[in-house]
């Protein structure tokens, strides 16, 4: 089937593929919105920590941000998916509320109690309750291009966000990065497309080999953790099949003691190991012996390593090829990629409780 884009096509009428591909046009617009960000400096200085609330597609954007300036910014900056802030907010809190849609009901409360906590709020979002409230409330809102799921909006998540930390002054611009990022995922996008086919292309090679398993996905606690977390998502709702993931080097301490009974459904499960050249030498290390371990019970292991002269362009060459894998795994699966009629009914429920 994967070779056949007629087929894709049927089963994909809303444009999955389309959306993946042409990513990086889209963080080139995500660039011109963020270049347009205009924001008092006055108005949020005495910044002494960040927190990023969101949910699903639109937190994945604040998590990719948290793990390329780990290690660059000089106050903590935490990624909240809850309907309450973690606590430690105040007047010197930079409140980054993130709803794509606008209408996430985890976000709306968070949004409300930083409001009640006087916390220097900016909103990113294409409308919704968000938009509306930060109108009331004469918030900055940057306002992001409508009409996508969520999930396949990422670079409307992240780049604004990463051009807010730059005119905040807690990063140099950015410009440069983002624009370097576009021209890598040019070059690497036509490895993957259709028209490659599955012998040449290593995304459909790889769904392939996921097809009917259960991927479990290993990263590291660095550059690649956000990309494990991505990976799963965009496995569960393009591909419609369950996915899990965790990091080196903490499963090490629980987690692999389970790959020591699993006779009964090896044949249905398959490791997926992210790296990248940045990765910590010890980390490097557990990879190489977990390998063995894992390979030693009849366990499939797929290592599938960053690509890129920057962090950055490493961060996101996992992110693209896992998103063109999910992609074709629906294919495989034979289901339309884009809904995701089960959470779509499970917010219709908590609405009816309300």
């Amino acid at each position: 089937m994967l070779n056949s884009i007629e087929d894709m096509k049927k089963l994909d009428p809303a444009g999955m593929h389309d959306k993946i591909y042409n990513f990086p046009e889209q963080l080139a617009e995500a660039a011109e919105i963020g270049s347009k960000i205009e924001i008092n400096a006055n108005q949020f200085s005495g910044i002494k920590n960040i927190v990023v609330a969101g949910m699903g597609g639109s937190a994945i954007g604040g998590d990719t941000v948290r793990t390329y300036l780990a290690g660059k910014l000089e106050i903590p900056f935490v990624v909240c998916r809850h309907y309450v802030l973690p606590g430690f907010d105040n007047e010197s809190t930079l409140v980054v509320i993130s709803s794509y849609s606008g209408n996430t009901e985890e976000t709306l409360a968070a949004l409300n109690e930083a409001l009640g906590k006087k916390a220097k709020i900016v909103c990113f979002s294409t409308g919704g309750k968000v938009g509306q409230i930060a109108k009331d409330n004469n918030l900055p809102l940057i306002q992001l291009p409508g009409g996508y799921p969520p999930r396949t909006a990422l670079g409307y998540s992240f780049v604004p966000l990463l051009f807010l930390m730059a005119k905040l002054k807690f990063i140099d611009d950015v410009s440069e990065e983002i624009s370097t990022l576009i021209t890598g995922l040019k070059e690497f996008r036509e490895l993957y497309a259709v028209e490659i086919e599955s012998d040449n292309n290593r995304a459909k090679a790889i769904a392939e080999k996921i097809y009917g398993k259960i991927p479990i996905i290993y990263s590291g606690p660095e550059l690649t953790d956000t990309v494990g977390t991505r990976w799963k998502g965009q496995i569960c709702e393009n591909a419609k099949c369950l996915a899990y993931n965790s990091q080196f080097a903490e499963f090490n301490h629980n987690e692999l003691v389970g790959w020591n009974i699993i006779k009964s459904y090896k044949d249905k499960l398959i490791a997926i190991f992210l790296r990248t050249s940045d990765d910590h030498v010890q980390i490097s290390e557990r990879m190489s012996i977990v390998k063995d371990i894992i390979s030693k019970q009849n366990v499939e292991v797929i290592e599938v390593i960053a690509q890129g002269d920057s962090s950055l362009l490493r961060i996101f060459s996992l992110i693209q090829i896992g998103d063109f894998i999910s992609y074709y795994l629906a294919i495989l699966n034979k289901i339309d990629p884009t809904p995701v009629k089960i959470i779509d009914f499970l917010k219709s429920e908590l609405e009816k409780k309300k």
